[in-house]
């Protein structure tokens, strides 16, 4: 029965954080808003949301900033991490699409499995190299479309794409110990509310000349949108790894791009090529197996 609730719930998380991306690609296709004022509203909002939910629960959220390692290690997530993963998204999707954005993502195995063959000086399993060649064909076939006289997409795209690939993996492996002690959700809020205030400090007068865009109900709704899917999805992540394995948890996520898809085609008209759409479905071989790989490796 808990293995079922952990499946139900990574599956709704990834299928709403999956939704994200088009309702982003949506707000910027049709404003000029930024993509620092838009991030800047959802990680301050979203944050203050769980900060304010915690402290309601009776959680001294303040405790982490009182002993410097910690206040350190929070400051370093928060703009490299939190803000990290945020931003290289949304640019990601600004500069392609949210299909392509969320299928970028899925390189972060391949940076996490490189950061520690690094330090550890050791080479990886033959499996999971073999699972890095798999992944890096289906990139391969999803930038160029299957033809190998230039690339499908332009050069920013692909920057923002592997940046978002190396930021996911910085997210995933920096706050481990920060998590364990104080909690995901505390960690989270606290990143939110870091990443939120770095980007309105480098970009004050952006931020300020967009308000405007806040007076328009239509965007004003679909960024709250965003903010309040954005959340839950994340909430529903990380409440299933409680009850399945962080191998099923990854196999799961692969609706996140999938979800991205079906609501582009519907809603955008946006269809891969066929060689695109193949290198998709080989990425997430590719993926799972680095997963499968992997488990069995620490096992």
């Amino acid at each position: 029965m808990d293995r079922l609730k952990g499946i139900a719930l990574i599956v709704s998380g990834a299928v709403l954080w999956g939704a994200t991306g088009p309702m982003m690609e949506w707000m910027l296709l049709h404003s000029e808003m930024s993509v620092s004022f838009m991030l800047t509203v959802r990680l301050l909002l979203a944050g203050s949301f769980l900060l304010a939910m915690l402290k309601m629960q009776g959680k001294r959220i303040t405790l982490p900033w009182r002993q410097k390692v910690w206040a350190r290690q929070l400051l370093l997530f928060g703009v490299f991490g939190m803000l990290g993963v945020q931003y290289t998204f949304a640019a990601s999707i600004n500069t392609s699409n949210a299909v392509i954005a969320t299928l970028f993502q899925f390189l972060a195995p391949i940076f996490i499995i490189i950061f520690v063959t690094a330090s550890q000086k050791t080479w990886p399993p033959i499996v999971q190299v073999l699972g890095m060649f798999v992944t890096l064909v289906g990139l391969l076939l999803l930038l160029t479309n299957g033809s190998f006289s230039g690339f499908a997409m332009n050069k920013v795209a692909v920057f923002w794409g592997l940046a978002l690939g190396f930021a996911f993996s910085f997210y995933t492996l920096y706050p481990v110990r920060l998590m364990q002690e104080w909690g995901v959700l505390l960690s989270i809020g606290w990143g939110m509310i870091i990443g939120g205030i770095t980007l309105f400090v480098l970009n004050p007068l952006t931020v300020v000349t967009h308000l405007d865009y806040l007076a328009d109900w239509t965007i004003a709704g679909m960024l709250l949108l965003v903010i309040i899917v954005g959340t839950v999805a994340f909430i529903l992540f990380m409440s299933s790894m409680k009850y399945i394995s962080p191998v099923e948890v990854s196999i799961l996520s692969s609706f996140e791009p999938l979800t991205a898809m079906v609501i582009s085609v519907i809603w955008f008209g946006q269809v891969l090529g066929m060689w695109q759409l193949t290198g998709a479905i080989i990425m997430l071989i590719g993926v799972t197996w680095l997963s499968v790989a992997g488990s069995r490796a620490k096992t």
